[in-house]
């Protein structure tokens, strides 16, 4: 079938790991001549990129595919694409409950969208979600921004969180090369990109399923190598990365974090729970004590870095106790963003099936208490900011103020300031923060710190 002049949308749910594979797949469909459409109705192919780690996620998945499926039935040579999560877990099972899907593919099969697509236009319903050794990302993403850009590093999830569906569905950990992880770094800053994003579902564990050993007798590939090895590409100014594993972050990591100038000084780690009786049942491997000593450690060698981190609030048999718990932890540390979560029970998951889980109204009072203390602290911790000079890399216009751009700190604040983006997009440029709130600051350019192009 000929894709010329046909349109595509995407929707993605989720997390970071499901917007780059969104790109990759936007690529792939570009790449074969469909064109973006803004609006799902006018497109003639729609792509789901599913997640499954909440609930309402998976609900608001259903809802649009009925809309869709209905509109199918008036044009029949519309294309319904589920990928990600929601697909893995489901597969055939999706097809039952939407029989007017075309394609249903798991996270490990976008890079294979083209062929998957070519058997579509052949006539056939396909249900793609088998396990496969990940390919070496040869797709040229279509990247949502001009500025900063994702690189997945590993993908997979190796460990067995009670709560998660993850390692059901995005597979084993695979980990990339550091040269291909390299070269695609390379390519990004010839285009103009100025921060990257080194991406797994649990980054830390990079690199222990490629093969050599130190003489010491440490695996010759951690992030901490990786880190190093790309750190002086060509065009890239920032390096971030995510998401961290407490189990297996390590000082040496910490320690190149301060040490390399382009690394940005912030950390997404998350604990959620502040009590040791719940983190074993959620198989986390690691104590509040631990996390606790983390946070110091990262303190010790860069007293102002943001830390970030993801909680669970109402976890299978957590006594008010407990979750006091992971409050004081909250009130202790102070990050600067939490993403926080009633429990959700996931299909397949060990957790799901407890018969001590929470009311629906425990779970929503605490989930409400702790947010409440997370924007209290975000505000404390944004306090630090004012009067401050920070730089700030402008990535687009204040959708709410023209005259004003708007950026992110090294430490991932959203700051606006007056400005042009003609000319500043792309730039880093020294703001001095004159209002702060718990989430994002504003300033007044004091200095750019690239000369503008002749």
């Amino acid at each position: 079938m000929t894709t010329s002049n046909r349109r595509y949308h995407i929707t993605t749910f989720g997390c970071q790991m499901n917007k780059a594979d969104s790109e990759r797949m936007a690529g792939i469909l570009e790449n074969m001549g469909f064109e973006w459409s803004e609006d799902p109705n006018y497109a003639d192919l729609i792509l789901y990129n599913t997640c499954t780690i909440r609930d309402n996620a998976e609900q608001k998945v259903y809802s649009y595919l009925g809309r869709q499926a209905k509109r199918k039935q008036e044009h029949p040579n519309l294309t319904l694409v589920v990928a990600g999560c929601v697909a893995q877990q489901e597969g055939e099972a999706l097809l039952r409950r939407v029989p007017e899907l075309d394609l249903i593919m798991g996270p490990q099969h976008a890079n294979r969208l083209e062929d998957l697509l070519e058997q579509v236009f052949n006539g056939n319903q396909v249900v793609a979600t088998e396990p496969i050794q990940i390919i070496e990302d040869i797709t040229k993403p279509r990247r949502d921004s001009s500025v900063t850009a994702w690189v997945n590093v590993i993908y997979g999830c190796n460990e067995r969180c009670t709560y998660c569906v993850v390692p059901n569905v995005r597979g084993v950990e695979q980990s990339r090369t550091p040269e291909a992880i390299r070269a695609e770094m390379e390519q990004l800053g010839q285009l103009g990109y100025k921060e990257v994003t080194l991406l797994g579902q649990n980054i830390d564990a990079y690199g222990r399923d490629l093969p050599g050993v130190t003489p010491e007798g440490r695996h010759q590939h951690t992030l901490t190598d990786l880190l190093y090895y790309v750190h002086d590409v060509p065009g890239i100014e920032r390096i971030r990365f995510a998401t961290s594993h407490p189990r297996y972050f390590t000082e040496r990591l910490i320690k190149a974090c301060a040490e390399l100038p382009k690394v940005c000084e912030l950390f997404h780690i998350p604990f959620q729970s502040g009590d040791n009786e719940v983190l074993k049942l959620m198989s986390r491997g690691y104590t509040h004590e631990k996390y606790r000593r983390i946070i110091d450690t990262i303190r010790r060698y860069m007293p102002d870095a943001s830390i970030s981190a993801d909680a669970i609030a109402g976890f299978p048999g957590e006594t008010e106790a407990q979750f006091e718990n992971t409050l004081r932890l909250v009130d202790d540390i102070g990050f600067d963003h939490l993403n926080t979560a009633a429990y959700s029970p996931r299909p397949g998951t060990p957790a799901a099936v407890w018969d001590n889980q929470l009311s629906e109204e425990v779970k929503s009072d605490r989930l409400q208490r702790l947010n409440h203390l997370v924007s209290i602290k975000a505000a404390q911790a944004s306090e630090r900011y004012r009067d401050h000079i920070e730089e700030v890399l402008v990535e687009d216009q204040n959708p709410k103020d023209p005259s004003q751009v708007m950026g992110r700190t090294r430490g991932n604040r959203l700051t606006f300031f007056d400005g042009n983006i003609g000319e500043l997009k792309g730039k880093v440029v020294q703001v001095k923060i004159t209002e702060v709130r718990p989430f994002s600051l504003t300033g007044e350019p004091v200095k750019l710190l690239q000369p503008l192009p002749v």
